[in-house]
């Protein structure tokens, strides 16, 4: 049984649910891929166990459709005691760094445009480090020098592993997940189930519709990378929520084969 993540309840989950066509299919496809590919999973099995200690698989808490809480599977990609080093690597998280880079070319001015348009203050006064401001302007200023963000991602992560680098390069490392597609956890397009710290900064009405969709292995935002090794936080949350609005099963269809290329693209993650 899984777990409920929030326990806030949204009436539409029950219009979200996979459909039976969608269901079969995940459940063929996913059948035929761990068949066809078993030999080739083992060699990368005995390879993790050869490069680094711990286990092969590697299994961490995700969020799904509805916040329903499942395990999730990987091939281990990084040492043992990976997750406890990621607050030491948070400076380095690369869409900190872009949104940092956004908004550093658009940075606020000193003086409010909003209060020397109406000539007096647009909002209350307030004093921080003896200059006075007023506190719209000084809420817009926080928000831009926040070093707050909801995805995570790290280039050249030192935690990887060197069979690691190898099969995040290839996505290799993402194949355990046919298993959650076979539990029912998962399906193999629809949005990508999240870590609890991401899903936690996700519970806003503006982004909990992407939680109405399948949480799947594939999605609208993977193709969508193109020639970019990252796409901002903005893209990635407006296009789950596009996904969450406008699936179809033939639309599934398309995201598959165009997957099939992304799948040897160039990856740090």
């Amino acid at each position: 049984m899984r777990n409920k993540f929030k326990v806030e309840e949204f009436e539409t989950f029950e219009d979200f649910r996979i459909s039976t066509t969608k269901r079969i299919f995940d459940v063929i496809f996913s059948s035929i891929i761990l068949i066809i590919l078993s030999p080739f999973l083992l060699i990368i099995a005995l390879l993790i166990c050869i490069d680094s200690k711990g286990p092969v698989i590697y299994v961490s808490k995700r969020v799904g459709t509805g916040y329903d809480i499942f395990n999730f599977y990987k091939f281990r990609s990084m040492y043992l005691g990976s997750d406890k080093k990621r607050s030491e690597l948070s400076e380095l998280n690369q869409y900190l760094i872009n949104k940092h880079s956004k908004d550093t070319s658009s940075k606020l001015k000193d003086t409010c445009p909003e209060c020397k348009k109406l000539g007096y203050p647009c909002s209350p006064l307030l004093f921080i480090d003896g200059n006075q401001i007023c506190e719209n302007l000084y809420l817009q200023k926080k928000k831009l020098h926040s070093t707050q963000t909801t995805f995570f991602k790290v280039k050249n992560d030192p935690r990887v592993t060197k069979i690691g680098k190898i099969i995040r390069r290839t996505n290799f490392d993402e194949f355990p997940q046919f298993i959650n597609v076979l539990k029912g956890d998962m399906s193999i397009v629809g949005n990508r189930p999240l870590p609890l710290y991401e899903a936690e900064m996700l519970t806003t009405d503006q982004w909990a519709l992407r939680f109405l969709a399948p949480a799947g292995i594939t999605g609208s935002w993977q193709i969508k990378l193109g020639g970019k090794n990252i796409l901002s936080e903005e893209e990635r949350k407006n296009l789950d929520n596009q996904y969450a609005i406008n699936s179809s099963f033939w639309g599934d269809i398309k995201i598959i084969f165009k997957t099939i290329p992304v799948i040897f693209r160039k990856s740090d993650m």
